[in-house]
């Protein structure tokens, strides 16, 4: 299907206004991460501390991080 070249910029204009709104929700998000309670800190995360070396990965809040995601990914795409 040819599309003309104003129907094209219009459709990019609108990916941008959609991506620019995205990266503002994820800009939101990582400032208030802090406020939001037992992030980081659940039961599977994984927290090692010697004398000179800490090493963490938040592997449980990563896993629910993604399964919330997916959901709402999924919720989305089936509008």
């Amino acid at each position: 299907m040819h599309l003309r070249r104003g129907r094209t910029v219009q459709e990019i204009g609108k990916t941008l206004i959609i991506f620019g709104i995205v990266l503002i929700v994820v800009g939101v998000l990582l400032t208030s991460v802090n406020k939001i309670p037992y992030i980081g800190r659940l039961p599977g995360d994984i927290y090692v501390e010697k004398k000179n070396f800490t090493f963490y990965f938040p592997l449980a809040s990563s896993i629910l991080i993604s399964i919330v995601l997916s959901l709402i990914f999924w919720i989305w795409s089936r509008r």
